[in-house]
């Protein structure tokens, strides 16, 4: 039986968490055991009683806001403690399809790659900006001419992990994780695998992105992680980390 932990991060997404949750495709892939974890990062809303109430196997609540690096940082790092075989990150923000989450870990579990991307532009996508299609498109180039292998949506909020992965696997800054932490892992030479889902653009809540300090915190962090090892272990260490505790929702 495998073991896969979907991990959920979230910011004030009462409204929209508990829709995410209920799709998680529990009992729909032979030999695969799915659990859920629900990380709540500073929430000043009802997030964290509406994923007890639909479901949650877990829930590590952040005392104060990390960001979204810091919080997939310490999701994957507690799926791999918690001896996951494959880690699934989706946003909690009901714009991914997490009943699509089977497809999404089919190529890991028939050993074709090591890290998935859940890519939106593999299919067509309706409804979004176009400051932030172009936003997406850019970046996505970006990632696509560093690496020298072409990829389709290096922006996407729905990845899937190998253990392997999960153990080796470094996001360098707290305020998000989306460029580097897929310039680090194939740069340890892991295996990219992409695959199409739907996509639809969110209809409650706000998204955490600013323009400014998107720019100004994620292309230093571009540079910092093109000239490091990218096996050096660097991962930061918070003393709130020893304190927090996983609840098992019963």
């Amino acid at each position: 039986m495998k073991k896969v932990i979907v991990i959920i991060p979230a910011l004030n997404e009462e409204e929209a968490i508990g829709k995410v949750i209920e799709k998680v495709p529990r009992n729909q892939v032979e030999g695969v055991k799915f659990e859920i974890l629900v990380i709540d990062d500073g929430s000043t809303d009802g997030t964290v009683a509406v994923a007890k109430e639909y479901g949650a196997d877990y829930i590590i609540s952040h005392t104060e806001n990390w960001g979204l690096g810091a919080t997939i940082r310490h999701g994957l790092e507690w799926a791999y403690k918690e001896e996951a075989d494959i880690g699934v990150m989706i946003d909690s923000d009901n714009e991914y399809p997490a009943d699509e989450i089977d497809n999404l870990i089919e190529p890991i579990l028939n050993d074709k790659a090591d890290y998935i991307l859940g890519s939106r532009f593999m299919k067509k996508v309706r409804g979004m900006t176009l400051m932030r299609r172009l936003g997406n498109y850019t970046f996505t180039l970006l990632q696509s001419i560093l690496l020298g292998e072409w990829v389709t949506d290096g922006q996407t909020g729905m990845r899937a992990f190998s253990r392997e992965v999960m153990r080796d696997f470094r996001i360098i800054h707290d305020y998000n994780y989306a460029q580097v932490i897929t310039l680090n892992i194939l740069r340890q030479g892991y295996r990219l695998g992409q695959v199409p889902i739907s996509y639809s653009v969110r209809e409650t809540g706000d998204s955490f992105i600013k323009f400014r300090e998107y720019m100004t915190q994620v292309i230093p962090a571009i540079w910092k992680e093109l000239t490091n090892d990218p096996k050096e272990d660097i991962k930061i260490i918070r003393e709130e980390e020893v304190l927090l505790t996983s609840v098992r929702v019963s």
